[in-house]
C-alpha cells in the first residue's frame, strides 16, 4: 500500500475541485484477486443485497461482517487519519462540528455508543448490464463525510463500462456530472454527502451522488470503504 507516500497536498486540491481523486496503486494484482475471490465465501459476510430488488439499479453487493478481512481492516486505519484534515477543512468551511477524533478507534467507539454497530465495507460484484444507480451511503446520525472505491479488476480488459459517476448539484445552476474508470488496485476518494463550494455568500454545500454505469461485458469487482458504521 503507498497510502502513507502518496501526495495528500495533491488528492486534497483534486477533492476540492472535483469532489473525488484518484490515489496511486494501493493494491497489487494478487491483492484485488484474493479481496474479489472473497465474494463466493458467504460466511464472510453479514448481509447480501440484491440491486434490483430495491430498485438501487442491477447487480449484487455484500457487507462485510466482522471481523472484517485483515486488509479490508488495515485499509480503513491508514485512510482515516490522512483524509481526517480534509474532513475538518470542510466541516470548518461550512460551519458545521467536526466530531470525528483523531484515533480512528475512537471514532468506531463512538458509533458503537450511539447504536451504530454493523461494519459497513462492502464488495460489490457487476456482470453485464448491471449498473447502480445515484445515491448516498449514509448509515445513522454519525457520518464520516468521505470514502473510497478501490478496483479490484482490469477496466478494458476484465469488462467494458462501468464508469464509476459522480454526480453534483451546484448552487443556483443545473448538476455537473464526473466519470471515472476505476484501475486495478487504485483508489477512488470522493465525497460522501457533501462538499463547500464557494458562492456569492462564501462557502455553500454542495449535494452529491454517487453511482456506476451500466457494465456492457464481463464481471466488475469494487470495494467499498466506508468510515462510519450502520445501526
Amino acid at each position: 500500500m503507498t497510502i502513507n507516500t502518496a501526495d495528500w497536498t495533491a488528492l486534497a486540491a483534486e477533492l476540492d475541485a472535483h469532489g473525488c481523486a484518484l490515489t496511486p496503486p494501493l493494491l497489487t494484482p494478487a491483492e484485488c484477486a484474493s479481496v474479489s475471490g472473497l465474494y463466493g465465501e458467504a460466511t464472510r459476510f453479514r448481509s447480501t443485497i440484491d440491486m434490483e430488488r430495491y430498485r438501487f439499479g442491477r447487480g449484487q453487493y455484500r457487507y462485510f461482517a466482522h471481523p472484517l478481512p485483515p486488509l479490508v481492516e488495515r485499509l480503513r486505519a491508514a485512510f482515516y487519519p490522512r483524509l481526517l484534515p480534509i474532513a475538518r477543512d470542510w466541516a470548518a468551511r461550512l460551519g458545521r462540528p467536526a466530531p470525528w477524533p483523531d484515533s480512528f478507534e475512537e471514532w468506531l467507539d463512538r458509533c458503537h455508543r450511539a447504536g451504530q454497530t454493523k461494519p459497513t465495507p462492502i464488495l460489490l460484484r457487476y456482470g453485464p448490464d448491471d449498473w447502480n444507480a445515484l445515491h448516498r451511503d449514509l448509515y445513522g446520525d454519525l457520518v464520516f463525510p468521505l470514502q473510497v472505491v478501490i478496483g479490484l479488476d482490469r477496466p478494458g480488459e476484465d469488462y467494458a463500462g462501468g464508469e464509476f459517476l459522480l454526480v453534483e448539484q451546484r448552487p443556483r445552476a443545473q448538476s455537473r456530472g464526473t466519470v471515472t474508470m476505476l484501475p486495478q488496485g487504485q483508489g477512488l476518494i470522493f465525497t460522501t454527502r457533501d462538499r463547500p463550494v464557494r458562492s456569492a455568500r462564501g462557502w455553500s454545500a454542495s449535494p452529491v451522488r454517487h453511482g456506476v454505469s451500466t457494465v456492457r461485458s464481463g464481471r466488475r469487482h469494487t470495494l467499498g470503504l466506508v468510515f462510519h458504521n450502520a445501526p
